[in-house]
């Protein structure tokens, strides 16, 4: 089985000096393996051949066949760096926390701990029967959050 670890580190150095990074890297035991890139603006189709081309020139085939896939992190796919985070500061996301809770939400602030997030929630305020939006900005460690994702409005 060949080591993912060998494949991110040959297409980090080909994506040296871009604003592509590396997301993440998988393999399956039957060496089918799948690159996953983005960037800081966009990922075209090209940069991803030319991609998989360079890795796949650092790989032996002889040594060990392979299948190999290099695909950019597409809207509405989980995030899974900090640079990702970063990324969508601003934005609006939908976060899944570890309890159940969806939460779609502004976001503020990311950093190496968490996430800061501003959205609105229904709750009691005094004079009122039903409970009244109220804006609330709260952060979340990584800890308590199973995903998230940019959130696409269309309306």
């Amino acid at each position: 089985m060949i080591d993912t670890k060998k494949i991110t580190e040959a297409a980090e150095r080909h994506l040296e000096g871009t604003d592509m990074f590396v997301v993440e890297c998988t393999s399956t035991p039957g060496n089918e393996i799948e690159l996953t890139i983005d960037s800081d603006t966009s990922v075209g189709i090209d940069a991803c051949v030319a991609l998989s081309r360079a890795v796949e020139a650092d790989l032996d085939r002889d040594a060990e066949d392979f299948s190999l896939t290099v695909a950019s992190a597409g809207i509405g796919s989980e995030l899974r760096t900090l640079r990702q985070y970063r990324k969508l500061v601003g934005r609006p996301v939908e976060v899944l926390l570890t309890n159940g809770v969806k939460i779609l939400a502004h976001l503020d602030e990311a950093t190496d701990e968490g996430v800061t997030l501003s959205y609105e929630e229904k709750q009691a305020v005094e004079g009122r029967k039903r409970k009244q939006p109220v804006k609330v900005t709260r952060s979340y460690p990584f800890a308590q959050i199973k995903y998230t994702k940019e959130w696409l409005d269309f309306k």
